[in-house]
């Protein structure tokens, strides 16, 4: 029994703290908590309808629908009675007429209520595929309740959104993500400071997985958890960094803010684009007349657009450079 006990701990050491904090219970969901007392009000009535979650990354969905599959289901009962697909799993049209369909199909023997299928990541489902689930839901509507789960709703066909009852996951506020870092964080007795945790909120934009991922990652690395350390890790712009490009673009010749921001760039791994980001951010701030904030900001969302094409960093650096020291004479031209 000790022995037991023992291993069970050391397989919790090596999980990812993502896994090892997954919330089991509706209970211990922290948020949505009007989609939360919904869908708890369902299943009290046994009157559980097709399910459609959605919703940007880590915001809750799939550990709602599993602690839901938990509490309507008995441990023994939940690989008999539950099926869950993800988009790893091949999700052609095969899959729908093959193991989904027969799963349906077949009445569970000695056991009331229905089967639950699970299809996470709904939106990499072919169209051919979501045309064929189409009429299986409609078919073992009796016995099977589906549930589907997707980042992005226009990619489910409008057949299946009007077959399910949907519920939008919303990015989590950082009141509701403070109280459950700190928990992980007194668990595993991280050191962190005050502007670590602004950080790993600031960084993870609402999404639970991500801020738990740079929390392990940044104290595996470093040991203590700060804002620069979080920074660091994840490759991201420190707001010093930004502040110093932005001094160099708007204050000094072009070749010696090229060669500086370039020498930046190199000393620290930082990616174009997620300095694009954060000036984009800072020029929302700044009190540029009308006129030339439109420009700087039609410009940047060119480069942002060639950048995402994949074209050369060297030379969208060169034109964001460009386009500052352009808004740094008209500037000076309107005054």
């Amino acid at each position: 029994m000790e022995r037991a006990g023992a291993e069970q701990r050391g397989r919790g050491r090596n999980l990812p703290w993502v896994e090892k904090y997954r919330p089991q219970a509706l209970r211990d969901l922290v948020s949505h908590q009007d989609i939360l007392s919904t869908v708890q009000k369902f299943i009290r009535e046994d009157r559980l309808p097709h399910l459609l979650l959605y919703g940007p990354p880590g915001t809750g969905k799939t550990s709602t629908i599993l602690a839901c599959a938990r509490q309507l289901y008995k441990d023994r009962e939940f690989n008999s009675m539950v099926l869950e697909l993800n988009a790893s799993d091949d999700r052609g049209i095969d899959i729908v007429r093959g193991p989904i369909l027969s799963f349906a199909s077949t009445r569970t023997i000695f056991k009331k209520g229905f089967k639950l299928v699970i299809l996470d990541e709904a939106d990499a489902m072919t169209q051919d595929a979501q045309n064929a689930l189409r009429r299986v839901i409609e078919k073992f509507t009796e016995n099977t309740r589906f549930c589907l789960i997707c980042n992005y709703l226009s990619k489910i066909i409008p057949a299946l959104q009007s077959r399910c009852t949907r519920f939008r996951f919303g990015p989590l506020t950082p009141e509701l993500m403070v109280p459950r870092l700190q928990h992980v964080i007194e668990e595993e007795r991280v050191d962190v400071t005050e502007d670590g945790m602004k950080a790993l909120v600031t960084l993870s934009s609402g999404d639970m997985r991500r801020a738990l991922n740079i929390l392990q990652s940044t104290s595996m690395a470093f040991g203590k958890v700060t804002e620069e350390t979080v920074y660091t890790c994840t490759g991201h712009p420190l707001k010093s960094d930004i502040a110093n490009i932005l001094d160099w673009m708007l204050n000094q010749d072009f070749s010696t803010a090229y060669r500086k921001i370039t020498e930046l760039k190199t000393l620290k791994g930082l990616a174009l684009h997620d300095i694009l980001t954060e000036i984009h951010l800072f020029v929302h701030r700044v009190d540029f007349p009308p006129s030339v904030r439109i420009q700087l900001l039609i410009k940047m969302a060119e480069i942002e657009y060639r950048l995402a094409a994949g074209t050369s960093e060297k030379i969208q650096l060169s034109s964001l450079i460009a386009a500052f020291q352009v808004t740094r004479d008209l500037i000076v031209a309107e005054a």
